[in-house]
């Protein structure tokens, strides 16, 4: 018989009693659900890409300017800021819900009211200054709000609102100096974000410093408008109060296009970099900029100024419709101008030319072709747990899907095809831009028969696509709407791309 010490008996017991506690512990055992990098096989963003905000405000696409204030009284386009405060006195009380009216009868989303021009004064009844509508010539002076009132108007028209203040100010005193900007300027953007808090746009203009009344003491200020207006500190004070709302200009989360004819470059990027020169690049845009910056056209809609003028003249619509092509069209917004007269309204000629385009607009890109169309691409990437890349996302109605190819695949051609023929004028893409820009280069083809292919709008800069592109097929956008081509296909063939091309929406007009 075999004599086990008891040292060596607890050491057996012991392991022994280790081995039934894993058994049971084995016994409650789940096994983990493994969660895999990348389950959808999204594509990788290629960066830069826009903030959120900057998404919704490129979603606006369209939408009005209004220039209205001390200027609509004197005639003049820049106020020098001396202006006698019972100047602005308006004929009737001032309606902003007329304006913004007309604005969506036109097909805007929205509009930017303006409430301080580079003269000071203020629209509201602001505690900055004196210089203001408390202290006007007359009644309808005096009651008027125009932040207060269109804010609400464009609540009621469910339409998106902002406001324009100039950062000059050729009344103030403080102007130039340390005080302005924390007194003044800041304070101003603070009381006008009060005004609601679902603001999609402020407009702070580039023209800054130079001759001005500046309390009577007159003479010429100099400023270095990078640093001067605290952008970081103004940006932080206005998301805090209004998160969705973009600083244009010298805010830096949006680009001046380069131009106030309302047209963007063919080659649009809404990437850049710091140094640009808005007049030189701001039509263009640069492919590998460091940040998002996309570009705003500002227009006139009449042949005077952008404020009212006695004896001003609308532009056509066809003339509209033309800038709407050459901007939207064209991976930019279009804020277009429509001044308000003496009375605070838009004047019947801007309303029939503004209602006129909105029809255009509607008449020429509102059917869609492409619903009834078959779709198919000869490239696809693979899908996911939860999400697909297949050609039916470009024509599903959802923003959220698109199409894409696998990763290293930068060409491929989406074909378009309808079992009976069809009259097409323009094809629309819009890159699925949350993830970034990526197209370079492409071309267009229709054929009457689906076998023989023929080049379309070859006068044309088919490079980038960006958020929207529309293409008239006859190369033409002041001549876009002609007896258009008879077919049965149409297909897109992008040639080059920064990465696997992503497209959420192929239209055909």
């Amino acid at each position: 018989m075999m004599i086990i010490s008891r040292n060596k008996r607890v050491i057996i017991l012991a392991a022994a009693a280790i081995l039934c506690l894993g058994f049971a512990h084995a016994q409650n055992l789940r096994l983990a659900k493994q969660t895999l990098p990348n389950p959808d096989n999204e594509p990788a963003p290629v960066h830069p890409v826009p903030h959120p905000r900057q998404l919704k405000w490129q979603e606006t696409e369209f939408y009005a300017f209004f220039h209205y204030g001390m200027n609509t009284y004197t005639g003049r386009e820049w106020g020098n800021g001396d202006e006698d405060r019972n100047i602005f006195a308006p004929t009737a009380a001032p309606n902003p819900k007329q304006w913004l009216e007309v604005a969506k009868a036109a097909g805007m989303r929205g509009g930017i009211a303006v409430v301080k021009h580079h003269d000071g004064f203020c629209l509201w009844p602001t505690e900055t200054t004196e210089h203001n509508v408390t202290n006007s010539g007359n009644d309808y002076g005096r009651e008027t709000n125009i932040p207060r009132d269109f804010a609400a108007a464009a609540k009621e028209l469910d339409l998106k609102y902002g406001f324009y203040i100039s950062p000059w100010d050729r009344n103030s005193a403080l102007y130039g100096t340390d005080r302005y900007v924390k007194e003044v300027f800041l304070r101003q953007c603070a009381e006008l974000a009060e005004y609601g808090t679902d603001q999609f746009e402020m407009w702070f203009d580039g023209a800054n410093g130079g001759n001005g009344y500046y309390g009577g003491q007159g003479g010429t200020r100099s400023i270095d408008r990078a640093t001067y207006y605290d952008v970081p500190n103004l940006r932080d004070t206005i998301h805090r109060v209004c998160p969705d709302c973009v600083m244009w200009g010298v805010g830096g989360e949006a680009r001046w296009i380069g131009n106030e004819a309302g047209w963007a470059g063919q080659t649009n990027w809404s990437t850049e970099n710091r140094d640009y020169a808005p007049e030189r690049n701001g039509m263009y845009g640069t492919e590998d900029g460091w940040f998002w910056l996309p570009g705003e056209s500002d227009a006139k809609a009449t042949n005077r100024g952008w404020f009212w003028h006695d004896g001003e003249s609308p532009l056509s619509p066809e003339r509209l419709f033309q800038m709407y092509l050459e901007t939207i069209g064209r991976n930019a917004t279009l804020i277009l101008n429509i001044p308000p007269n003496q009375a605070g309204v838009l004047p019947q000629a801007s309303v029939d030319a503004l209602t006129g385009m909105g029809t255009l607009v509607t008449n020429r890109l509102g059917t869609d072709l492409a619903q009834t169309a078959t779709v198919t691409a000869d490239k696809v990437r693979q899908g996911g747990a939860a999400r697909n890349y297949v050609a039916t996302n470009m024509t599903d109605g959802d923003k959220e899907t698109y199409w894409a190819t696998a990763d290293g695949e930068t060409a491929a051609t989406i074909t378009l095809t309808w079992e009976t023929e069809q009259t097409v004028r323009y094809v629309e893409l819009m890159e699925y831009i949350a993830k970034g820009q990526r197209v370079r280069k492409f071309h267009i083809e229709t054929s009457a028969d689906g076998v023989e292919w023929t080049r379309r709008a070859t006068n044309v800069e088919t490079t980038t696509v960006g958020y929207k592109r529309i293409v008239p097929l006859n190369g033409s956008t002041s001549a876009s709407y002609d007896e258009g081509f008879k077919v049965k296909a149409v297909r897109i063939i992008i040639e080059d791309s920064k990465a696997c091309p992503l497209i959420s929406k192929v239209a055909v007009y």
